[in-house]
C-alpha cells in the first residue's frame, strides 16, 4: 500500500529520514514499502539496506513532478527498471526540459493520478491509475472511461504526525521563498499523507477489491535487489585482468629503477607484496586510470601532487602518482589498502587551480560520459541556517533573526520565536540541496544509470545523486581530482624562470631539494612567505621552535600544526620531547613503545590506528572505523558505539587502569578529528620543498607567480613588499609596460592593471589591444586619440601615475585630460595618422606633484602604497629597537613600531578573547605579538596601519615575541589636497526655520 513514500531526500518536501520511514512502516504492520522521492534517487541504497534489516520488501522508484504538478510515479520491477528511471530522469534534468505527462516504461510500472482518466487513454500493461482513500469519492464520473479497470489502491507517506506536517509546510515555504501565510495549498502534500495501521488502511479500500488486487500484483512484481560487495569501478584498463596487473608491475619496476638505484631486495619485496594485494582486491585498473590521468597532465606540462593515504604505496611512488617515498618515511601500505579496511581507498591528486577543469574534461572524454560523473554532497541545515530560514518564512526582520541567533535566551519569546525554537532542531542535518563534492570523480564499469540519475551543476559537469558515503557502501572508489593555488605558484614560477632567465627548471628533483643546505637554511630561518603550507605566522613559529631544517621534521610539523594536535596539548609536548627526548615520561610504557617515532605523542592518523590496534587490542578494521568515525567520515553510529565499548573492555582485560584507558581515549578523541595521515603530511612537505627551492634560487620569479595567482595567506601588498625585500624594483602600473597582472622584467616588477579599483575590464582590454596592435603610446594625446575611454577611467590612469614616463606632472595631465575628453572625433584603432597627434598647449602655472599626494592616490586605487608605511605617519618614527633585537630584551619592557600584516583573534582556555598579531618593523623585519584578554579588550586592533606597541619580550623554545600591554595605532599625515578644501554645506542647513 505504501507505494508513494517520500523521505527527506525529496528536498524541501519530505520530512522523514530513511531510517524513520522504514521503522514506522514496520510499526504500522506492512511488509513492503516503496521509496519514491521527488525527481531523485538519492536515498535508494540506504533504503534497500534498511528495509532488509527490518525484514521489509523494498521497492524503488521515483515521483515525477513538474514543479508542484504530480504527473506519476514509477516503480522499478528490477535493476533494468532502475536503469530506465535514472536514464529518463537524467535526460530531463540535464536538459532542463519538462517531464512528459505520460511515460511508458518497459521495466517499470507507471502509476498516474486518478485525474489521468480524463484523457480516456487505453493503458499499456505497465500503466495503472492510482487512487488514495480520500480520492475514492471523486471516481464516480470516470467509471465509463478507458483505464478504470486498472485502478490501483495506494497510499502516500510524507510525514508522520501533526508536527512533521507543519515542518513539511515550513520546508515548502522555505523552498519557494514565501511567507508561510502566502504558501498555496497546491504546494502542500495532503494532510492524510501519514502512517496508518495496516488493517485501518485496508478497511478504507474494502469496496475496491479489484484495485487492491492490482496493488498486490505490482508489489509482487517489483523485485529490485542490489549487490553491495562487488567493485563498481571500471574493472579493466586493458582488455584482461592479467594484462592490467602486468602493466602495473612493469610501470612499478621501471619507476623503481629511477627512484631507487640500485633496487634492493627489500624494495623489490615490498613492491611484490603490494602488487599481490592490488591484484587480489581488483585495484589494478584503479592504479592505471590514476596513472593515465597523470600521464595526460604531464604531457600537457601540468604539475600535480599525489597525496592522502595513497602516498603510503611504493607502487604509487614508483608509477609517479606520488612523490612521497614510503620507505624513507616508514609508511605502511595497509593504511591505504588492506583486506580489513571497510571503505575503498582513494587517491587525492592536486592540480593547479586553472588546470583542474581541463583534467576533468579529459576524464569524461577518455572514459565516456555515460560512465563518468562528479560526486555529490548534501548541503544540510545546521542550527543557524535553520533558524535563519524559519525566521524568513515567519516574516521576521533580519535584525531580529540576528538577535535571536546571537542571544537566544534574551530574545522576547513571542509566538514566532517559539515556533522557530521548536522546529529548527527538527531541521538539523536535514538535506536541503545537492551540491558538488570538492573533487570526487566516479568512473564506472557499467553505465552510471544502473546506479544513479545525473543532474547538472554550474561547473558544467554532471553529478550523481548521492554522496561519498553511499559511493563507498555500494562499491565505488572515487578519484579525487582537486585544485589548489600552491601548484599554480610553482607552475607559473617555472614559466617565469624560463622567460626571464632562459633556464628550464626540473621541479621534481625532490631528493636533491631535501639535501640542499641553502633550502634547509631558508626553511629554518622562517623565510617562507609565499611557500606552500609553511608561510603562515603560526607555521613559521613552529618551524623556529622545532629548529626545523630538514624534510622529516617538516613532515611532522605539517601534522602538528593542525588544530586537533595543538588544542590537545600534544604540539607543546612534541616540541619539548623533540628537544629533550631523554626526559620523556610516558602515560604508560606501552604508549612509549607504540609511539617511539613521535616521542610517545600522537601526531598522525596512523598513530590512532597504532594505539587502537597495539595498545587497546582492536582489529585493524575496527581501528579504522574508530579513526574514520572520529574524523567524521563514518556513518554508522552503532558501529562506533560497539568499537568504543570494545576499547574499554579490552583495556580492562589487558590490565590498564580506568584512568589510563580514559586518558588515552581522550587523547585519541581530541586528536583524530583534525589529524593528517603521515602520507598526507609528507605530500604537503614535498610541495613545500618545491616552493622553498624556487624561493631560494629564483625569489623574484617565485614571488611574482605568488602575486599573480592570488589566494596566498597574505594580501597582495605583502607579497609585493616581499619582492622588494628580495631585491626587486617595484613600479606602479605604466601605460606602456604593464599587463593585466604583474610583469617581471629583469629585476623590475611592473604592477598590473588588475590592482586598480574602479578600472573597468573593457578599459584594460581596449588599452592592451591598441598597444599590441598599434605599438607603444607616445603621449597622453596619442593615447586618448587611439583609445575610446571615459574621462573617469582616464583619471584613474593619470592619478596612479600610468603616464609618468611622458615627463608631465599628474596635475598637468589632468588638465589636459579634461580638454581632450571634449574631442569632436572618436578614436579608431583601424585608422592611424601618419603624423603624431599635436600636444595640447596650455599656459598654466607650475603644477607640482607632492609625494604625500602620490601615496594617497595609491591607497585610494590599490588599497596600499608601495612607499614605506612608516614614512608618512604624523609622528616621526624614532625606533631604537628592531625585531632582530628581541633576544637581547627577554623579560624586559620595550617599545616597538610595526606595520600590521595580519592578526588572528581567538579565545583562551577560559573563553576570554585574545589575539595573535604579526607585524614588520621599520627595518623590514617581521615579529609576532601576543595580546591576552586584558590588553586586547582595552587596546583592540583598529584596521591596517602602523602601531606603537609596548610590552614584555617573551620566549618559548627559542622563539621570541612581544606580549603586548599597550598598543596605539599611529595617525598618518593628512592629504594636502584636503587641507584648503572649501567647506560644503548641506542644503538642509541653509534653510531657515
Amino acid at each position: 500500500m505504501y507505494l508513494n513514500s517520500h523521505s527527506y531526500y525529496s528536498l524541501g518536501y519530505g520530512t522523514l529520514s530513511i531510517s524513520d520511514l522504514v521503522t514506522k512502516t514496520r510499526e504500522s504492520g506492512f511488509k513492503s514499502l516503496a521509496l519514491t522521492d521527488i525527481n531523485n534517487v538519492s536515498g535508494i541504497f540506504d533504503f534497500v539496506k534498511e528495509c532488509k534489516q527490518e525484514n521489509i520488501k523494498p521497492m524503488v522508484g521515483v515521483d515525477i513532478r513538474n514543479t508542484d504538478e504530480m504527473l506519476y510515479f514509477a516503480l522499478a520491477k528490477n535493476q533494468d527498471g532502475l536503469f530506465e528511471i535514472n536514464q529518463f530522469l537524467s535526460v530531463h534534468l540535464l536538459t532542463k526540459k519538462p517531464f512528459p505527462h505520460r511515460m511508458k516504461f518497459k521495466y517499470c510500472f507507471t502509476i498516474y493520478s486518478y485525474t489521468f482518466l480524463e484523457n480516456n487513454y487505453i493503458l499499456d500493461e505497465n500503466e495503472y491509475i492510482g487512487v488514495r482513500h480520500w480520492e475514492l469519492i471523486k471516481l464516480y464520473k470516470y467509471q465509463k472511461n478507458n483505464g478504470f479497470e486498472k485502478l490501483l489502491a495506494y497510499h502516500s507517506i510524507t510525514f508522520s504526525d501533526k508536527i512533521t506536517f507543519n515542518l513539511h509546510r515550513l520546508l515548502r515555504a522555505i523552498g519557494k521563498n514565501l511567507l508561510l501565510s502566502k504558501l498555496p495549498k497546491s504546494a502542500e502534500a495532503h494532510s492524510e499523507e501519514l502512517f496508518y495501521e495496516r488493517d485501518k488502511l485496508l478497511n478504507k479500500f474494502q469496496h475496491c477489491q479489484s484495485a487492491l488486487k492490482n496493488t498486490a500484483f505490482v508489489i509482487n512484481n517489483c523485485n529490485y535487489d542490489f549487490d553491495y560487495k562487488i567493485n563498481k569501478n571500471k574493472r579493466l584498463y586493458t582488455n584482461k585482468k592479467e594484462d592490467d596487473i602486468q602493466l602495473v608491475r612493469k610501470l612499478a619496476l621501471d619507476g623503481a629503477n629511477k627512484r631507487y638505484l640500485p633496487i634492493s631486495d627489500g624494495i623489490r619485496e615490498r613492491i611484490e607484496k603490494e602488487l599481490k594485494v592490488i591484484d587480489d582486491m581488483n585495484f589494478s585498473s584503479y592504479f592505471l586510470i590514476t596513472w593515465d590521468i597523470i600521464k595526460y597532465a604531464n604531457n600537457q606540462g601540468y604539475f600535480h601532487v599525489g597525496r592522502g593515504s595513497g602516498a603510503n604505496s611504493i607502487v604509487a611512488y614508483c608509477m609517479g602518482i606520488t612523490d612521497v617515498d614510503p620507505v624513507e618515511l616508514d609508511l605502511f601500505f595497509e593504511r591505504f589498502i588492506n583486506e580489513h579496511r571497510t571503505s575503498p581507498p582513494d587517491f587525492d591528486i592536486d592540480f593547479s587551480w586553472d588546470e583542474r577543469n581541463e583534467i576533468i574534461e579529459y576524464v569524461f572524454n577518455r572514459y565516456g560520459k555515460e560512465y563518468v560523473c562528479l560526486l555529490a554532497t548534501y548541503n544540510t541545515y545546521q542550527k543557524n541556517s535553520a533558524v535563519r530560514e524559519l525566521g524568513k518564512v515567519f516574516g521576521l526582520p533580519k535584525s531580529e533573526i540576528d538577535e535571536l541567533l546571537k542571544y537566544p535566551e534574551k530574545v522576547f519569546s513571542n509566538e514566532y520565536v517559539r515556533y522557530i525554537k521548536q522546529y529548527a532542531p527538527l531541521m538539523q542535518d536535514m538535506p536541503h540541496n545537492l551540491s558538488i563534492h570538492a573533487g570526487g570523480i566516479l568512473i564506472s564499469d557499467k553505465p552510471l544509470f544502473h546506479y544513479t540519475a545525473l543532474q547538472p551543476v554550474p561547473k558544467g559537469f554532471p553529478i550523481c545523486q548521492w554522496d561519498m558515503y553511499v559511493a563507498e557502501e555500494i562499491g565505488f572508489a572515487k578519484f579525487d581530482i582537486l585544485s589548489q593555488r600552491g601548484l599554480g605558484h610553482i607552475k607559473t614560477a617555472v614559466d617565469y624562470i624560463r622567460e626571464n632567465q632562459q633556464i628550464n627548471v626540473d621541479i621534481r628533483r625532490i631528493n636533491d631539494f631535501k639535501k640542499d643546505p641553502k633550502i634547509n637554511a631558508q626553511l629554518s630561518t622562517g623565510e617562507t612567505m609565499g611557500c606552500f603550507y609553511v608561510e603562515s605566522p603560526a607555521m613559521q613559529q613552529l618551524i623556529w621552535k622545532l629548529g626545523c631544517d630538514n624534510y622529516l621534521t617538516l613532515v611532522a610539523a605539517s601534522s602538528i600544526i593542525r588544530p586537533g594536535v595543538s588544542s590537545s596539548g600534544m604540539m607543546k609536548a612534541y616540541i619539548e620531547r623533540h628537544h629533550n627526548p631523554n626526559l620523556i615520561k610516558h602515560l604508560h610504557p606501552k604508549m612509549g613503545e607504540v609511539l617511539s617515532e613521535t616521542y610517545g605523542v600522537m601526531i598522525y592518523q596512523e598513530d590512532v590506528l597504532k594505539v587502537a590496534h597495539e595498545f587497546a587490542g582492536l582489529e585493524l578494521s575496527e581501528a579504522d572505523i574508530l579513526r574514520r568515525a572520529m574524523s567524521g567520515k563514518h556513518r554508522s553510529r552503532a558501529e562506533f558505539e560497539r568499537v568504543t565499548q570494545k576499547w574499554f573492555a579490552n583495556c580492562k582485560a589487558i590490565g590498564y587502569s580506568d584512568e589510563v584507558a580514559k586518558e588515552v581515549w581522550r587523547q585519541v578523541e581530541s586528536f583524530a578529528s583534525y589529524s593528517f595521515s603521515k602520507a598526507h603530511s609528507a605530500s604537503y612537505a614535498v610541495e613545500s620543498y618545491q616552493s622553498l627551492y624556487l624561493k631560494t634560487y629564483y625569489p623574484l620569479e617565485f614571488i611574482t607567480a605568488v602575486i599573480n595567482n592570488f589566494g596566498g595567506f597574505y594580501r597582495s601588498e605583502f607579497y609585493i613588499y616581499e619582492a622588494k625585500r628580495s631585491g626587486g624594483v617595484i613600479e606602479l602600473p605604466d601605460i606602456n609596460e604593464s599587463e593585466i597582472f604583474v610583469k617581471l622584467k629583469g629585476k623590475t616588477l611592473w604592477l598590473g592593471w588588475v590592482f586598480l579599483k574602479g578600472l573597468e575590464v573593457k578599459t584594460i582590454e581596449k588599452l592592451l589591444n591598441e598597444r599590441n596592435n598599434g605599438g607603444s603610446f607616445t603621449s597622453l594625446s596619442n593615447f586618448v586619440h587611439r583609445v575610446d575611454i571615459s574621462v573617469e577611467q582616464l583619471t584613474i590612469l593619470i592619478r596612479i601615475g600610468a603616464f609618468r614616463s611622458f615627463g608631465y606632472s599628474k596635475k598637468q595631465l589632468l588638465w589636459d585630460a579634461l580638454f581632450l575628453a571634449n574631442r569632436p572625433v572618436k578614436p579608431s584603432s583601424k585608422k592611424h595618422s601618419l603624423f603624431d597627434y599635436p600636444e595640447v598647449d596650455f599656459k598654466l602655472p607650475e603644477l607640482i606633484d607632492y609625494r604625500l599626494e602620490e601615496i594617497y592616490d595609491q591607497i585610494e586605487f590599490m588599497e596600499f602604497s608601495i612607499e614605506p608605511p612608516f614614512s608618512y605617519c604624523t609622528d616621526t618614527i624614532d625606533s631604537k629597537i628592531s625585531a632582530l633585537d628581541l633576544p637581547k630584551y627577554k623579560g624586559k619592557l620595550i617599545e616597538l613600531f610595526g606595520y600590521l600584516v595580519t592578526y588572528k583573534p581567538l579565545r583562551d582556555k577560559n573563553g576570554n578573547r585574545m589575539c595573535f598579531g604579526y607585524f614588520y618593523d621599520p627595518t623590514g623585519h617581521f615579529f609576532d605579538t601576543v595580546h591576552f584578554s586584558k590588553s586586547y579588550d582595552k587596546y583592540p586592533f583598529r584596521g591596517n596601519g602602523v602601531y606603537q606597541l609596548r610590552g614584555v619580550v617573551i620566549e618559548e623554545f627559542g622563539f621570541f615575541s612581544l606580549n603586548v600591554n599597550e598598543m596605539e595605532k599611529l595617525a598618518i599625515q593628512p592629504d594636502p589636497r584636503m587641507e584648503n578644501k572649501p567647506t560644503v554645506y548641506e542644503e538642509s542647513f541653509l534653510i531657515s526655520d
